[in-house]
């Protein structure tokens, strides 16, 4: 059974070369991502909740039936309040930004709030552009007009499907902010469909992780990118994700130190308050590991830890070492002779090398 306010999905599909069959259960506030690699079956399921693929199953949305196939009961698309962001924007030529955006108004039969569409249209920084016309807005400009367009009806459920895959890495930087916000603003729940794992850090709350049309794994972003039997832990960008506050500003070396359950982490001064939750990600390669507390380092992060685990990693003369701070897990990426150098084994104390740390908002 689902709580209240969750979203329960259950489909099957069978099509030639491919099956689905997944059951979701997903929360109904913050940012879920459906994770895989393509072809794995993401767009698919994120159509089958808006009712543009029907699969047989059922569907639930903060207790409202949207499908229900023991009862024969399927809503129409038209009919589910649903916000859907493509990969590509699709912004109407003929029309300037703000008409696009109320274009999106037309899907609804709620009465127009226009505090709630200037809320979409702060949140995404682009008051300034409602004047101009799609030719002259950039990739990024693009995507953020067609978001708040998929936001003007005040759906019940944002969909996403790869917003950002078809931007540049400097355009992507640019709107991963804007994004945030939304998450952090709006009492909307997304669904967010994405094979960058660096997006999924950023962005989730959940992260549903899918291979061949089935659910491998779900549960808190945290503790997916901890998990060492996922294709993530393979990724040349391997690492965890962190929960934080910020605990100390030290303006004489211009340093924040963020606090978390292994200690303390030094960073660039951040520009956020005293107490404030910050979201911080540590790549295996930036950690090393030393048997002894570390005198005459560079390194500003040094922390007690304990060899968790071991496990073969993605080139034969690597391996990824899962490590306990304090009951939070640090990943490091060392050779297979710094290993044996070292000769590590599961419970030995060790002390974690952190070269590079990575704020993810604030």
């Amino acid at each position: 059974m689902t709580g209240d306010n969750d979203i329960y999905a259950h489909f099957s599909l069978n099509r030639a070369g491919f099956s689905l069959d997944v059951k979701l259960q997903l929360a109904g506030s913050g940012v879920t991502a459906l994770f895989g690699a393509s072809g794995c079956g993401k767009t698919t399921v994120l159509r089958c909740m808006a009712g543009l693929t029907h699969a047989a199953g059922r569907m639930q949305v903060d207790g409202e039936v949207w499908q229900d196939d023991a009862l024969r009961f399927f809503l129409s698309p038209h009919r589910r309040s649903v916000g859907y962001v493509f990969q590509e924007p699709s912004l109407f030529p003929h029309l300037n930004a703000q008409r696009n955006i109320e274009y999106g108004l037309r899907r609804t039969d709620k009465p127009h709030d226009r505090r709630w569409l200037e809320q979409a249209v702060e949140l995404l920084g682009i008051a300034a552009l409602l004047g101009r016309m799609p030719d002259q807005l950039s990739g990024g400009e693009q995507q953020r007009v067609g978001i708040a367009r998929a936001l003007a009806s005040r759906p019940r459920l944002l969909l996403m499907d790869e917003p950002l895959a078809a931007l540049d890495i400097a355009r992507k930087a640019d709107i991963l902010p804007y994004l945030d916000s939304l998450r952090r603003e709006l009492a909307i729940p997304m669904v967010y469909v994405s094979h960058a794992i660096d997006e999924v850090a950023h962005l989730a709350d959940q992260v549903v992780v899918m291979e061949d049309g089935r659910v491998r794994a779900s549960g808190d972003v945290s503790d997916i990118f901890a998990r060492t039997d996922l294709q993530l832990a393979q990724f040349e960008e391997a690492g965890v994700v962190l929960d934080t506050r910020l605990e100390v500003q030290d303006d004489t070396w211009h340093l924040s130190g963020l606090r978390f359950a292994g200690g303390l982490l030094w960073l660039k001064q951040v520009n956020a308050a005293l107490n404030a939750p910050l979201r911080v990600r540590i790549l295996a390669r930036d950690v090393s590991i030393s048997l002894a507390a570390p005198h005459g380092s560079s390194i500003l992060n040094s922390l007690p830890a304990r060899v968790v685990e071991t496990v073969p990693d993605i080139h034969p003369a690597q391996v990824l070492v899962r490590l306990d701070a304090g009951g939070a897990t640090l990943f490091s990426r060392i050779t297979r002779r710094s290993l044996d150098a070292l000769a590590l084994t599961d419970g030995m104390p060790v002390w974690a090398l952190v070269k590079s740390v990575a704020l993810l908002n604030g």
